[in-house]
């Protein structure tokens, strides 16, 4: 079975800015899988919430 493919959810480039400028460290590449990942739980987690409320706008409060 062929592997799926992993899509980025997060600017990377920024992310590893951010961690540069916040605390002086790099950025391990594996964190992009690892990131994305979290992201789309939340995503998922938001879109049952807005379903619930009958909604198909997915709104900072499903967060």
């Amino acid at each position: 079975m062929a592997e799926e493919k992993k899509e980025v959810l997060a600017v990377m480039s920024k992310v590893k800015a951010y961690i540069k400028n916040t605390a002086g460290m790099n950025t391990s590449a594996a964190v992009a899988d690892v990131l994305s990942a979290k992201v789309k739980e939340l995503c998922d987690n938001a879109i049952a919430n807005a379903k619930k409320a009958n909604r198909k706008t997915v709104m900072d409060k499903d967060f």
